[in-house]
């Protein structure tokens, strides 16, 4: 047993002084650091908080308000609500995410439980949600449910450790190239519709500049912070229009008001019907969990040092929440569908943080947030949030991918991932390929030698038929029509 095995955190933690440079001394921080599992972590004792934490939090919260916003906007188009009920149920899940989960769950309870973010990819399947007689209660309900037997049964981290390096790589490029795309066409459409196109041309190429800048001296953490500043000064200065429209507030927290018949929601509690239309999409969700969890514990694995394996997110400990997270709020009256919280992890595994210092700052910033009102008008303006989303998660996503991919079996299984993830979707590519990869029809050939049956076949098959049919169900396979709705 080595010196230093056998003493606490509090012991082992020198002081940033003695360190040759700010790197060693994080690289340090995270090598000596043995969160709780589901005990009380003290700063202090247990971890400190440092100026780089505040990197992912503002990361987040920006993140966050901007995909809170995008969820309830669809959800309100999809029961025919107001922008009051946008607002009031975006102010809901920030204060229930906050306080119970960034500070309480994933700072203070387990600092190895990534927090409980938004599931970006089932935005698009919101209105056809709404329109097949599903109930957000219901979803949630069900999610939850299937979320804790996938984390009870270490279901998560099973799948995570049977993707390969080349299926993991090939993921991250395709939702790093897509994201990308997605977000300059989002910004240059913003601009146009202004009649102000060329704002769009001149904070990309600043940013660009910008973000080379910082990856050439080590600094690509600093990024959502200092572009997202940039893309402001640049918009306002030329000519971009803004005003501040969200006033300060507190939403309606009482379970009884969102979900009463003509309150809220105005759904009234779901029965055995809307239990039923939820199911596939609860399936789908949480079928969805693993690739997403995979990447960015892939960012950790990457940036920290080797040493540093008691910081690594627990893929079935952020299960855990993100189920309880997703039963919770939506009990309160939220509308999310929660997954990792991407745009928090990314910015922290490239600052070398830790999850809880961040996860706190984050939940304070988040209160913030949503009792100010104005700054969340801020996080969703197009330059704002464009950017964020570009710098702070589609690129790093990016470039992760294509280091992953370093020989020819990694590049094979790469280049059908992203084959199968742009003929369906991410989900689909990701499932089916792993089911080659582990047997060895792709990728490397010696894989399958080293895999029982249960790896090669039972769990990459039930992964590929459970999401497969849940996909055919709610009508994402081209070609063929939705089952329900």
């Amino acid at each position: 047993m080595s010196q230093s095995e056998g003493k606490s955190y509090s012991e082992l933690h020198r002081p940033s002084s003695e360190f040759s440079s700010r790197s060693d001394y994080l690289d340090h921080e995270l090598t000596i650091m043995k969160p709780r599992r589901w005990k009380l972590n003290l700063p202090g004792r247990d971890f400190k908080f440092e100026w780089e934490d505040l990197v992912p939090a503002i990361a987040g919260t920006i993140g966050i308000t901007v995909m809170y916003s995008a969820v309830m906007s669809s959800w309100a188009a999809g029961f025919g609500l107001d922008a009051d009920f946008i607002i009031e149920n975006v102010r809901v899940e920030m204060l229930v995410s906050a306080i119970l989960f960034c500070i309480l769950v994933s700072g203070f309870m387990n600092p190895r439980a990534n927090l409980a973010g938004n599931h970006g990819p089932m935005i698009p399947l919101i209105p056809v949600i709404a329109v097949s007689g599903a109930h957000p209660l219901a979803l949630a309900i069900l999610l939850g449910i299937f979320g804790l037997i996938l984390s009870i049964t270490k279901g998560g981290s099973r799948l995570v450790k049977l993707t390969s390096q080349g299926v993991a790589g090939g993921l991250l490029v395709y939702l790093g190239a897509m994201g990308s795309i997605g977000q300059i066409s989002s910004l240059k459409a913003w601009a146009d519709a202004q009649g102000l196109g060329y704002i769009a041309l001149a904070v990309l190429a600043a940013n660009i500049i910008a973000y080379a800048w910082l990856a050439r001296i080590g600094k690509r953490w600093l990024a959502i912070p200092l572009c997202s500043v940039l893309a402001v000064i640049i918009a306002l200065a030329l000519g971009a229009p803004f005003e501040f429209q969200t006033s300060p507030g507190l939403p309606n927290l009482n379970p009884a008001y969102w979900w009463g018949a003509d309150t809220g929601w105005k759904l009234g509690l779901p029965g055995v019907p809307e239990f039923l239309a939820s199911l596939p999409f609860a399936i789908l969700a949480v079928a969805m969990w693993s690739p997403d969890f995979l990447g960015h514990r892939i960012f950790q694995e990457m940036n920290y040092p080797k040493k540093a394996k008691n910081v690594l997110m627990d893929v079935d400990d952020t299960m855990t929440g993100c189920s309880f997270r997703q039963m919770i709020g939506t009990l309160f009256g939220g509308g999310n569908v929660t997954s990792s919280w991407g745009t928090y992890m990314i910015p922290a595994a490239i600052a070398k943080r830790p999850i809880p210092g961040g996860a706190i700052m984050l939940g304070v910033l988040c209160v913030i947030v949503a009792v100010a009102g104005y700054p969340m008008d801020i996080a969703v303006w197009r330059p704002v949030m464009s950017i964020a989303l570009l710098v702070g998660v589609f690129l790093p996503l990016l470039e992760a991918g294509m280091e992953m991919v370093k020989d020819t079996k990694d590049t094979q299984s790469a280049g059908i991932t992203i084959f199968a993830s742009a003929v369906v979707n991410p989900v689909f590519g990701w499932a089916l390929t792993m089911l080659l990869d582990n047997n060895s029809l792709i990728g490397d050939k010696e894989r399958s030698k080293l895999l029982g049956f249960a790896d090669r076949i039972m769990i990459p098959g039930l992964a590929f038929i459970v999401s497969t049919l849940a996909m055919a169900a709610v009508g994402m396979l081209p070609g063929i029509p939705a089952i329900v709705g």
